[in-house]
């Protein structure tokens, strides 16, 4: 989500590289990786970007955008102009859990047998919940298979369904069923998706169903491991804030960094007030400290825009903004005195950016400037939390 600017001093526009639609040529970035551009319908956002790391084995990606057909359609294509075939795919690294992130991840599992790494945190919204009856799904959905799938995955992963409601999203063929909205800890509605996105989703080949119902990762990294993708090294970096299992790569022999969504170009990443940090923002600030102080960092990679080399001057004004949104929300407080999370973000962002996503942001702000004492909350009947400034 763009919600904050980049500039150079000069009062000049600046282009937001991480709106550029995607490129179709596929891009040399750091010898033996080469970067793909995968459309992408968010707003803020033209495109995220894929890496493909060679090895002796085939190649590694990272971050095969969105689940839909039509993006595997794109990153097929797009393999094959630099002459990978998709069998070839061994491994597929995930940064964080945004679909546009690991969207491709489990169809690449489930058709080719690739391995699926990502953070020991990394859960999505179409995992199964607690109360979810496994054994009623597995009944319902059992059988439905492609016959593609490699047969040495466990048969418990070979059905389409982790998610009950999911899988009668997909796999139904009655009414849709209602998916609620998602909760959230100032009382307002958070994420719902439409009716004509899950109409799309029944309408998606079994491969993309499968896949989206098929996201456990093989393989769990934590913070500081060591794990090996197209002949390099990389240290896994943990890096919370904008999601709380975002995990950035460093590759130490020749600096190069796959920065995900935590550090990115000219624009701010989100900061996620739905993590199950206590202060998203403060753990977002210490991980960017961290990483602006790596070693030897030449060529940051991130998700969205175009390669950088000066990862400590990018992180500088990534923190800047967020002092500034801070002293702004305080403003706002002796204004507004006992106000709720809706009532801030609207005043914080534009229009076309109202709804959940600048909500979230302005909660884990708000909510750091209360675990810092400089804002006090208390909850109505409406089950609506307010904040209000307290004095200094």
């Amino acid at each position: 989500m763009a919600n904050g600017t980049a500039g150079d001093g000069s009062g000049a526009p600046v282009v937001r590289q991480e709106r550029l639609p995607a490129r179709d040529e596929v891009d040399e970035v750091a010898p033996g990786i080469a970067r793909i551009q995968l459309p992408i319908m968010i707003p803020g956002l033209g495109h995220v970007n894929c890496y493909v790391l060679e090895d002796e084995r085939g190649v590694a990606l990272v971050d095969p955008g969105m689940p839909d057909p039509m993006t595997n359609e794109v990153l097929v294509e797009r393999l094959r102009s630099i002459g990978v075939p998709p069998e070839r795919v061994h491994t597929v690294l995930v940064t964080h859990s945004h679909p546009d992130h690991f969207g491709g991840a489990g169809r690449l599992r489930v058709e080719h047998g690739a391995e699926v790494v990502a953070h020991r945190h990394f859960h999505t919204p179409f995992d199964a919940r607690p109360d979810d009856d496994l054994e009623e799904l597995e009944a319902a959905t059992d059988g439905i298979t492609d016959g593609s799938a490699p047969d040495d995955l466990d048969p418990d992963h070979r059905r389409p369904g982790r998610n009950e409601r999911l899988a009668s999203v997909l796999f139904g063929d009655g009414p849709l069923p209602e998916v609620p909205p998602e909760a959230t800890p100032w009382g307002e509605e958070g994420f719902r998706p439409g009716a004509g996105e899950l109409e799309a989703m029944r309408a998606w080949d079994d491969l993309s169903k499968q896949g989206l119902l098929q996201l456990d990762p093989t393989v769990r990294v934590d913070d500081l491991d060591v794990i090996r993708l197209g002949r390099r090294e990389w240290q896994v970096i943990h890096t919370p804030g904008h999601t709380g299992d975002h995990i950035c790569l460093l590759d130490p022999a020749d600096g190069t960094f796959l920065s995900g969504d935590h550090v990115l170009p000219t624009i701010t990443p989100h900061i996620s007030g739905m993590t199950a940090s206590d202060d998203s923002l403060a753990e977002f600030v210490a991980a960017l400290q961290r990483v602006a102080a790596l070693p030897g960092v030449t060529n940051v990679l991130p998700a969205h825009g175009l390669p950088f080399d000066d990862l400590a001057a990018r992180v500088d004004d990534i923190i800047g903004h967020h002092v500034e949104r801070l002293a702004q929300i305080e403003r706002l407080g002796e204004e507004l005195g006992d106000a709720t999370v809706r009532q801030y973000s609207r005043r914080l962002f534009q229009e076309r950016s109202w709804g959940p996503m600048a909500e979230s942001e302005t909660y884990a702000h708000l909510e750091h400037l209360r675990v810092q004492g400089r804002m006090a909350t208390r909850t109505d009947g409406d089950g609506l939390l307010r904040f209000r400034p307290l004095p200094a």
